[in-house]
């Protein structure tokens, strides 16, 4: 890793979220020099507290913020801050009361997932990805779900789903759902 941290060390200007570009995350809680930023390490272990992924899932990945709480991960170690439009792969949205994990960081990290997995039959899957809401009996946690699908005698991630009150509220965006 490179001696910049990324974050905006000592320069007053560059200690702020900056809408247009990214900042590294700091790596612990101690070393937060802007107000609700997450660390890298409070990220990995929600993902491993959360999920079950292992500890080392996101080693060779830079964890980056833009604007408030938009959590990025790229396989790259860059100085920084870094101003520009997209950085890698959208991980996380935090600074609200749940975190919640994308669509795409569910399908490229879930299946390392071991908890709060949600596996669903074909028919159940399909209406997932078609955006509906279902009920479904889980016994799991509430919260924020990698839901997944049995496809070529593995399991893979399809995408988020929110769990609440004997519901499944699927999360996939509008512009990637399918009527299968």
């Amino acid at each position: 890793m490179s001696g910049d941290r990324g974050d905006g060390g000592g320069d007053p200007d560059l200690r702020a979220n900056v809408s247009g570009q990214f900042a590294r995350l700091p790596e612990t809680d101690a070393d937060r020099e802007v107000a609700g930023r997450p660390s890298r390490e409070a990220v990995v272990d929600w993902w491993v507290d959360r999920f079950g992924v292992p500890e080392d899932t996101f080693d060779g990945y830079t964890l980056w913020e833009k604007g408030k709480g938009k959590v990025w991960a790229l396989p790259y170690d860059l100085q920084g801050p870094v101003p520009v439009e997209a950085l890698g792969l959208k991980l996380l949205r935090t600074r609200q009361e749940h975190w919640k994990p994308t669509t795409d960081a569910v399908q490229r990290f879930g299946r390392e997932a071991e908890r709060n997995v949600l596996v669903l039959d074909d028919e159940r899957a399909k209406r997932f990805l078609a955006g509906e809401d279902q009920p479904v009996e889980w016994d799991g946690d509430w919260g924020y779900l990698v839901v997944a699908h049995e496809l070529a005698g593995g399991v893979e991630p399809i995408g988020v789903g929110l769990y609440t009150y004997g519901d499944l509220t699927s999360m996939v965006p509008k512009g990637r759902q399918r009527d299968l």
